[in-house]
């Protein structure tokens, strides 16, 4: 796709899209992979926290994603279908390699503790940069996979509390509970300086690399 095409696609809702593609205008999924690429690898990372493996989980999301288009059925947001590809993948990863992830409240204080840093700012620290960034992404990383995810899909991505849920098959409480719990853990490191579009950046390079890959494979 061109950077008009893309422009033009751009005010396209997703289930318009969908028609499209599904009737044949396979060129438009190109545009549902650059919409969702941040999302999916934002809570991908939240999950697995490994940068290769998240985009191939990715790749196989997207793929699925498509093969299953016909089968969609408009029942819920694409988004949230979609996200749930993604999570359902990286889990199924996860669960191969045999891993499992820290949920401790101990094992998190033990990990804050060693990323705390002076919150006393000089005037050359006003300013977000790039090593702030990864200090806050360092930070998220270190939260357990219950809280982390969670934090990730509610407070970056700005997904509603339903669409959480329903991702994720946990209660709305459940939800709340451990969104609660990460803002607590997460408080001090971020204080003053958190700001959701340097956080777990997905670099346009990368983004033009998955959706070669998937549109080169479908």
């Amino acid at each position: 796709m061109t950077r008009e095409d893309t422009h033009q696609t751009s005010g396209l809702t997703d289930n318009e899209l969908i028609n499209r593609i599904v009737r044949g205008e396979k060129q438009l999924y190109e545009a549902i992979i650059r919409r969702y690429n941040q999302r999916l690898h934002r809570i991908g990372i939240g999950i697995i926290e490994d940068e290769a493996e998240v985009e191939d989980a990715m790749q196989v999301a997207y793929i699925h994603a498509y093969e299953n288009l016909g089968k969609f059925g408009f029942k819920s947001s694409f988004a949230t279908w979609l996200t749930r590809i993604l999570i359902n993948e990286c889990i199924l990863r996860l669960k191969k390699k045999g891993k499992s992830m820290p949920v401790s409240d101990s094992f998190m204080e033990t990990a804050l503790a060693k990323h705390q840093f002076n919150h006393n700012r000089t005037p050359a620290q006003t300013t977000m940069n790039k090593e702030l960034s990864n200090i806050l992404d360092e930070a998220i990383r270190k939260l357990p996979e219950m809280y982390r995810t969670v934090f990730i899909m509610r407070e970056i991505e700005e997904m509603n509390v339903a669409e959480t849920q329903e991702c994720l098959n946990i209660s709305e409480v459940n939800v709340k509970v451990r969104l609660t719990r990460a803002k607590a853990m997460l408080r001090e490191l971020l204080a003053g300086y958190y700001k959701k579009e340097d956080i777990l950046h997905f670099h346009l390079s990368k983004c033009d690399r998955m959706v070669q890959a998937v549109m080169s494979r479908i």
